[in-house]
């Protein structure tokens, strides 16, 4: 049970409690406190830091590759796929102008698709259709988003690539400074942030909300619900499913030529160097049913997939020793559905999650619109 004295100093006369400490948490509660600066808002985050997504993604700052992009064409309309793009587009530029490119490790690299030699058909495929995507979008970049490279620079230490496209806006971010500076941010506007306290459910008595805890009862104005891939276990008829993600990094590798993100197979693989290391996670569509968990922990079918994608494409010779494997947990909808779900579900609840692996991209977009389903 709360003490008095822990009631009346974080309890006491909420406006605000968010429940989810990542970046569409943190970006909620800054956008509510920013509308309304005499607000009293609390952030209530279960684990020491957040161990969703948003400390645990490849830090991509990316829009979807040409193959991605018409692999969603299959399951929805252009209209909608192309908002996605655009929704990605801005929210990142809002949560550039939110924290500046320097408190979140921003480098614009760009980025590359490969197509692998043994699937020459979907490389076709995807060539003939890319001047309808840059027709597209060009409007939402400014600029053409796709160029057909050449060839592979021999520096990038690639092999087993027939063909590349480049994709120039994009970058890559540190996440874990990016939350930090996040957090710093949320401090300094007068925001209380606490960890380590888990939310077990709540109720909306129509003028406040009671918040269960593992460490006691209290009442607020206003209750967010940014727990993405986690929702249903305060909101169970979600209409979401939780699809863990598992990504290795490896020790440095001395003369490392390859910089910037690279994707392949539909956005299922991805890459990028950290330095002189090299970032490799996905394969999360050859385990399809055993990843969609919530469970945390990497498993050792899908690490050995990741690392046998690394000797084959990634370095010639001997396997580059693998430093740290993880894993997060993304939020889809049914049948991989990436359409984002913020939605007032009671007159004092709101949620803002199923962001479909997004996050990076559209979370401030999201933080913000859910900040501004709170009336006055």
């Amino acid at each position: 049970m709360l003490s008095f004295w822990e009631k009346e100093t974080w309890f006491r006369n909420l406006d605000l409690v968010v429940v989810g400490g990542g970046l569409v948490g943190l970006t909620t509660a800054v956008s509510y406190k920013m509308r309304f600066p005499r607000s009293r808002v609390l952030v209530l985050e279960r684990a020491p830091i957040g161990l969703g997504a948003s400390t645990r993604n490849a830090g991509f700052a990316c829009y979807g590759s040409p193959s991605e992009l018409l692999d969603d064409l299959e399951a929805s309309s252009a209209e909608a796929v192309w908002s996605r793009v655009e929704q990605r587009w801005v929210g990142f530029q809002k949560l550039m102008k939110l924290l500046g490119p320097e408190n979140m490790g921003y480098e614009p690299l760009g980025g590359r698709e490969l197509f692998r030699t043994d699937a020459l058909d979907q490389t076709d495929a995807v060539l003939n259709r890319l001047p309808e995507l840059n027709v597209a979008l060009k409007e939402i970049f400014g600029a053409t988003p796709f160029e057909v490279e050449a060839a592979l620079p021999e520096i990038l230490g690639l092999r087993g690539f027939e063909q590349s496209i480049r994709l120039p806006f994009e970058g890559q971010i540190d996440t874990g400074r990016t939350v930090h500076s996040l957090m710093k941010l949320a401090r300094e506007k007068g925001i209380e942030l606490l960890h380590g306290l888990k939310v077990l459910g709540y109720e909306d008595s129509g003028v406040g909300v009671w918040v269960e805890t593992d460490v006691g009862r209290f009442r607020t104005r206003n209750l967010a619900l940014c727990t993405n891939g986690f929702a249903r276990q305060l909101w169970p008829e979600a209409s979401l499913q939780p699809a863990r993600a598992q990504v290795l990094i490896t020790e440095p590798i001395s003369g490392l030529g390859l910089k910037g993100l690279f994707h392949v197979h539909k956005g299922y693989y991805y890459f990028r160097n950290v330095g002189d290391r090299i970032l490799l996670g996905g394969g999360r569509h050859k385990f399809r049913q055993a990843e969609s968990t919530a469970r945390l922990v990497t498993t050792a079918q899908v690490q050995r997939h990741l690392e046998q994608f690394l000797q084959k494409h990634l370095r010639q010779g001997a396997l580059p020793e693998v430093a740290d494997s993880w894993a997060g947990i993304m939020g889809f909808g049914a049948q991989n559905e990436k359409a984002v779900l913020i939605e007032k579900l009671s007159p004092h609840v709101v949620c803002g999650v199923r962001l479909g692996g997004m996050g990076i991209a559209i979370g401030a977009s999201v933080g913000e619109q859910t900040a501004a389903l709170f009336e006055d």
